[in-house]
Formats: structure tokens, C-alpha cells, sequence
């Protein structure tokens, strides 16, 4: 630590207050303050002297030996008489600098010692900082932390030899880890008493620094610009979003959390040098890590993929939120908990965007196309896959929702605004936003079902779609979200869509019976009503054979309620009417089906090649799950 002059001492002398003696004051007064003056002139000479001997020892200018060899890895013991050397060297300096009449020549001997002293113990915490990198990285400094006050809900198993072996290797690495900082602690403290603080805070902060900012390059992140943030296709970005998600656990676990610890032992003797080192040493690196995601956020980005890395961020760093206030709870590192905050907000804000670009592509789907048989409409399929997917965020939905306005509900039909998202005014309000994007798919559909000629299977597409809704939300968390009320009047609605395609699908058939089938008639007319039946049931069946119904229950129940009523009715007719019609010859010409043929045919009903869509989702889905379900022609 070379020196253009000599430093200036650390502190002020004092100015010597005398006051008027008296002309009593006796010899032997006076003598015995002589005699305490050269007894401590005695011991301060002692103390400099004691402390030349260990401090020149150690001196790498003039000692060859001292300057290939470490003071606290050769000799603990002369580690810490060096410390205390220096200390009682320190105290003495201040009595010199009181005595204004004598020992200038003695301060300016013990300045110079202090020098060397200081120049070596900057050496020594270096090489102690240098060769423990990998006892004081984060990681280890942070794990140390938790396994202190976790190893004691271990010491049931100490019989167990695995365990043992493992708990021997974790305390060496451990004690060694501990001796490391209990020596850096006992030279930070010697160099801030000493006034050499500037210099012990210029070695910890240059070696710290590098630690943590090649920490932070190997876990990926970089400084990046808010256009190269924009020219990204989003593949690679979608990577270094779930590079970063992996990051930030990491950072937040032991990077920044073991820096802190690390810091506030080394310099416990001073908030105000704890509080410089750890914020020169972090504040780049946190707010460099935390800016990534509001850069994501203002990307024009339209994945569907991106809302979901976009919670995943939100939620990495919400919950993070108390450690981030912890560890960064300094004055000077504000900014860290700022820039946290400010991408929280932009998430937020993104989302929201998000859920609106959502809502708006479902109204601005075009598409004429009508789904054969009444299936289900891929609108209804991604938009349902994309919902349940919303849902698995639900808790912090709730929070990035609770203080959103509700929807405009006047731009939709009011005969669509019904059950608890239209009524309901103290329903959360993630609750009102899911049921109103939900509300604004089945208006689409409604529209879409206008597009069928064949008025009947407009209102099996209806039920299809909202069984394929219900069945979705009873399967995920959204049946939480949206609550059992909602399911049963959605359910209801099921039930009359159903209850309008029977008369329109078999009204025909129906009509071709007498309004009382087993009242007595002519055999001309059990003809004719034979002959009817057999052509507007061939029709019927023939025209709902194309017909789909993907949901099995749904299916079983269309086809139960037909039969009930079809195959009783029928059955009345023909058991009363069978004879009538003549022979046996006769009957095989007019009487084409038997109760049971109709049974039959009616169970062969609504298989047709159900959609890719139909099957539900379970409410925990992969990454690879994910991004399969959202590839559909829905797009926001």
C-alpha cells in the first residue's frame, strides 16, 4: 500500500484545558506526577516496541519470508496477536497526540508502524477474500445461513452413517467458511478503528463485485436494449424469459441473499460501511436483473405463449417481494426496489392489455365456416384452452385484476347478461372478468349458430359449445373463479338448447302418429300413419346421423329423452295398430320398424368424428402441454 507521505493521523489531538494553580500545591504533588508521567512514558515505549517486533516481522518490504506467506494461514495465534498489537498501538497514538509537550518522535515511530501494520492486513484480507472464493461465494455463505438453524431437526438420525458422512462433509466446508469470515471481521474491524476503512471497503468491494457480477453473467443475464428486446422472434425470447425465471429464483436464494449476510458480518461494527460495500457490490447487478421484465412487457409481442411468461415473471417477483424488501432495504439501494416495482406494475399493465387483446380478437373472429353436425367450433376449443390455462394464475389474476373497472356489459345483447356476471355486483372481480369473457364467447357463438339452415342444428351447436364450456370449467380451477352458481344456470341453458332441437330435429316424426296411439282406426288409416312414420323417421334419422355430440353425458342424454318419448309413443301405435293392418303379408309392406329397430337406430345416433378440442384439460399443464393447446386459430 505504498504512500506518497505520511498519512495524517485519524483523529484530532485535543487541546490540553489548564487552569490556575495554586501557589499551596506541595512537592509531592508534583512528584508524583512526575513519577506517572515516566511510568507512562515507560509503557507507551513498551507498547511501540512490542508492537515493532510482530509488525516489522510481517513487513513484505523488508522480510522476504512475509511476503510468500500468509499471516492467518501460517499462525492463527500470531494472527491475532498482530490485531491486538495493532489495537494497543492505536490506543497508545491517542495518548501521544494528548500529550502536546513530548513524544513527537514516539508518535511519528508508531505512525509508520501503523502504516506497515495497516499495508498488511489490507494484504491479508485480500488473500483471505481471494482464496475462499469458493467457501464465500453467495451460494455458500447463504446455505450455511439456513442449514445453521436446520441442523437441528437433524440430529434425530445421527446413527444414520449416510447422513453422518454428509453432515462431516457440510461442517468442514462450513468451518472453514466461518474462520474465513471470522477473519475478515477481525481485520475490518482493526483497519475501521485504525481510520483505514477507505482501504479495507476499496479491497472488499473490487473482489465482491466481481464475484457477484460473474455470478449474474453466468446465469444469462446481459444488459439489453428495449429495441433488441423487440427485434427478438419469440422462441428466443420466450428462452431467455425462462432463463431469466430461473435466474431471479437463484439470485433472490443465494446470490444477493449470501452477499447480504456476508456483508453485514465482515462490517457488523458499521451500518454506514455495511450499507456502501453491499450497495456498490449489488445494486448493478439487481437492478440489471429486475429490468428485464418490464422490458418484456412493453413488447409488441403476440404469442399467445407471452401472457403466460408474463404472469410467470409477475408471480416470480411478487413473491419474492418481502426478500427484495429485506435484502435491499438500504436507503441507497431505493432503486432496486423501485425498479422491482415498476415491473411488477408494467406486468400488470401488460396483462391487462393482454386479457383486452384476448376479449377483442373472440368479437373480431370472422370466420363463416359452419362446423359439421353441430360440432364444436374451434373458437370455443382455444378459447376454453386459454381460459383454463388463465386460471391456473388465478391468486395473482386476483391481485393484478382486484382494482381493474368492470366491463362495459351494454355492448352485448341483453339477453346474454344473465346470472351472477351481469347480476352480481359484489362478485370479485376476477370472477366478473373470466364469466364476461366467457359472456362474449357465447354471444360469438350465438352468431355463428345463425349461419345453419337447419334451425335444429344451430341449437345442438349452441349445446355442444356451452357443454364443452361447462365441462372446461368444472375441470379446472375456473370452477372456483366462476362458482357453482354459474355452472347450474349455464347447465339450465344446456337443457333448453337441448329442449329446442327435439321438436325442431323430430317434430316429423312426432306429428306422423295420432295424438292418441292406441284409439281404434280404420286399416287405411294405420297405412297411412305407418307409411308416414317409416318415411319421417328414415328422413330424420338419415339427417341426424351426420349430427355430433362430442360430450358422452350430453350424447346419452339427447338420445334418452328422444327415446323415451319417441320409442313409447311408437310403441303404443304399433303394439294397438300391428294387427289392424292386415296379414303378416301386409304388415312386413306397411310396418318397416318394430319398437326395438327404432331403439336401435336412435342408440347409433350423434357419433360423428368428434373435434381434436373435445376432450378436457387438466387444470396443471406443462410448458410443452401448454404451448400445444394454444397452437389453434385463436390468436390475441
Amino acid at each position: 500500500m505504498p504512500r506518497k507521505g505520511m498519512r495524517s493521523l485519524c483523529f484530532s489531538p485535543r487541546t490540553p484545558s489548564f487552569s490556575t494553580s495554586r501557589q499551596s500545591t506541595t512537592s509531592d504533588s508534583t512528584a508524583s506526577t512526575t513519577n506517572r508521567r515516566r511510568f507512562s512514558q515507560s509503557m507507551i515505549e513498551q507498547t511501540i516496541d512490542a508492537a515493532a517486533t510482530i509488525i516489522m516481522k510481517w513487513d513484505a518490504d523488508t522480510s522476504a519470508y512475509a511476503k510468500v506467506t500468509s499471516l492467518f494461514y501460517e499462525s492463527k495465534r500470531e494472527a491475532l496477536q498482530f490485531i491486538r498489537s495493532v489495537n494497543e498501538l492505536q490506543k497508545t497514538m491517542h495518548l501521544l497526540v494528548s500529550d502536546q509537550d513530548s513524544g513527537s518522535e514516539k508518535l511519528v515511530r508508531a505512525q509508520i508502524l501503523m502504516q506497515t501494520a495497516m499495508k498488511r492486513l489490507q494484504k491479508e484480507f485480500y488473500q483471505i477474500l481471494s482464496m475462499n472464493r469458493a467457501h464465500l461465494d453467495p451460494e455458500s455463505v447463504s446455505t450455511r445461513s439456513s442449514r445453521t438453524s436446520a441442523r437441528s431437526s437433524t440430529s434425530d438420525f445421527d446413527d444414520d452413517d449416510e447422513i453422518r458422512t454428509a453432515g462431516d462433509s457440510i461442517s468442514e466446508i462450513e468451518e472453514v467458511s466461518s474462520m474465513a469470515m471470522s477473519d475478515l471481521k477481525l481485520i475490518a474491524d482493526c483497519m475501521i478503528a485504525s481510520g483505514y476503512a477507505k482501504e479495507c471497503m476499496h479491497v472488499y468491494k473490487t473482489i465482491r463485485k466481481s464475484i457477484i457480477d460473474e455470478g449474474v453473467y453466468k446465469l444469462g443475464i446481459e444488459k439489453l436494449s428495449s429495441s433488441q428486446v423487440n427485434k427478438m422472434e419469440w422462441d428466443v425470447l420466450d428462452l431467455k424469459i425462462k432463463n431469466w425465471l430461473e435466474a431471479e429464483k437463484i439470485s433472490m436464494r443465494t446470490l444477493f441473499t449470501g452477499e447480504r449476510i456476508l456483508c453485514d458480518q465482515v462490517f457488523a461494527t458499521s451500518d454506514l460501511i455495511k450499507e456502501s460495500c453491499f450497495t456498490e457490490i449489488s445494486k448493478e447487478a439487481a437492478i440489471l436483473l429486475f429490468g428485464f421484465p418490464e422490458l418484456v412487457a412493453k413488447t409488441k409481442k403476440s404469442s399467445p405463449e407471452k401472457m403466460f411468461r408474463v404472469l410467470d415473471m409477475y408471480s416470480a417477483i411478487s413473491e419474492d417481494w418481502k426478500e427484495i424488501e429485506t435484502i435491499f432495504s438500504f436507503e441507497s439501494t431505493s432503486t432496486v426496489r423501485l425498479q422491482a416495482l415498476d415491473s411488477l406494475v408494467r406486468l400488470s399493465e401488460s396483462v391487462r392489455s393482454l386479457l383486452m387483446d384476448f376479449e377483442s380478437t373472440i368479437q373480431k373472429d370472422s370466420s363463416k365456416t359452419m362446423i359439421p353436425g353441430g360440432g364444436l367450433h374451434p373458437l370455443t376449443n382455444s378459447s376454453m384452452n386459454y381460459l383454463t390455462l388463465l386460471a391456473d394464475y388465478s391468486n395473482i389474476l386476483t391481485d393484478i385484476i382486484s382494482d381493474w373497472p368492470p366491463p362495459a356489459k351494454s355492448t352485448l345483447p341483453a339477453s346474454f347478461l344473465f346470472g351472477p356476471d351481469s347480476e352480481d355486483s359484489t362478485a370479485p372481480a376476477i370472477s366478473v372478468r373470466f364469466a364476461w369473457l366467457i359472456l362474449v364467447l357465447l354471444c360469438k357463438l350465438d352468431g355463428k349458430a345463425k349461419h345453419y339452415k337447419d334451425v335444429s342444428l344451430s341449437y345442438l351447436f349452441l349445446a355442444n359449445n356451452l357443454q364443452h364450456v361447462i365441462s372446461r370449467v368444472r375441470t379446472s380451477n375456473l370452477q372456483y373463479i366462476l362458482g357453482e352458481e354459474w355452472i347450474t344456470k349455464h347447465e339450465a341453458k344446456v337443457k333448453q338448447f337441448t329442449s329446442n332441437y327435439e321438436p325442431l330435429a323430430w317434430g316429423e316424426v312426432f306429428a306422423s302418429l295420432p295424438d292418441n296411439p292406441t284409439a281404434p282406426i280404420t286399416a287405411g288409416k294405420a297405412k297411412d300413419c305407418f307409411r308416414k312414420f317409416n318415411a319421417s323417421f328414415e328422413n330424420a334419422y338419415w339427417k341426424q346421423r351426420s349430427c355430433i355430440v362430442p360430450d358422452s353425458e350430453l350424447r346419452e342424454e339427447i338420445k334418452a329423452s328422444i327415446a323415451t318419448k319417441l320409442v313409447t309413443l311408437y310403441r303404443d301405435f304399433y303394439n294397438t295398430q300391428i294387427s289392424t293392418v292386415g296379414d303378416e303379408r301386409s304388415a312386413r309392406l306397411f310396418v318397416r320398424f318394430s319398437p326395438e329397430d327404432i331403439g336401435n337406430y336412435l342408440s347409433d345416433l350423434f357419433y360423428g368424428t368428434v373435434s381434436s378440442g373435445s376432450s378436457s384439460t387438466s387444470s396443471s399443464v406443462s410448458s410443452h402441454h401448454r404451448r400445444q393447446m394454444l397452437r389453434s386459430p385463436l390468436r390475441v
